[in-house]
């Protein structure tokens, strides 16, 4: 194995600590702040989001309850008006909503917007090999909190056969 000779007069180059590898690289021609992929924004890009409306949070609390995995109060403070009374007469007391199958899920939930502060939403919900529907209308109060006012399930409101 060969060594260079070491003694007083041989010294080896040695990197300074103070020198980065970035200060030995030539400069570009591109500012730092520029992205190599344009169709991305870069970390200064401020975007501001769209308002969010929890549509699909909704969607999945109101399976939920209309197959009896939750109890009705429990969205007795996320809804207003009559959407808790169509609730109660929506939700399971001794027939299912669904019929006994695979675990129901919230395939797609989309939206429309009437006027600022109101959304009526639908979703698709699947069981096994069927398809269900449901609908709600979701309100913004002055707190600015969405709450739902209106709940449709299979396109009909069930009413409870009263004894």
């Amino acid at each position: 194995m060969h060594r260079p000779p070491s003694g007083p007069g041989r010294t080896t180059a040695r990197r300074s600590p103070t020198r980065s590898a970035t200060a030995r690289r030539p400069a570009t021609t591109r500012p730092p702040t520029a992205r190599r992929d344009s169709r991305r924004p870069g970390h200064g890009t401020v975007r501001r989001p769209r308002e969010a409306v929890p549509r699909y949070w909704f969607a999945d609390r109101l399976l939920a309850v209309l197959t009896g995995r939750r109890p009705v109060h429990s969205m007795l403070s996320h809804t207003v008006g009559e959407a808790y009374e169509q609730l109660v007469r929506l939700a399971p007391a001794d027939e299912p909503f669904l019929p006994p199958g695979r675990e129901p899920a919230v395939r797609h939930c989309d939206e429309y917007a009437p006027r600022d502060g109101v959304v009526e939403a639908f979703a698709r919900i699947s069981s096994g090999d069927r398809v269900h529907a449901l609908a709600f209308r979701l309100e913004r109060g002055p707190d600015l909190r969405w709450r739902c006012a209106a709940v449709e399930a299979d396109g009909r409101h069930r009413e409870r056969a009263e004894p």
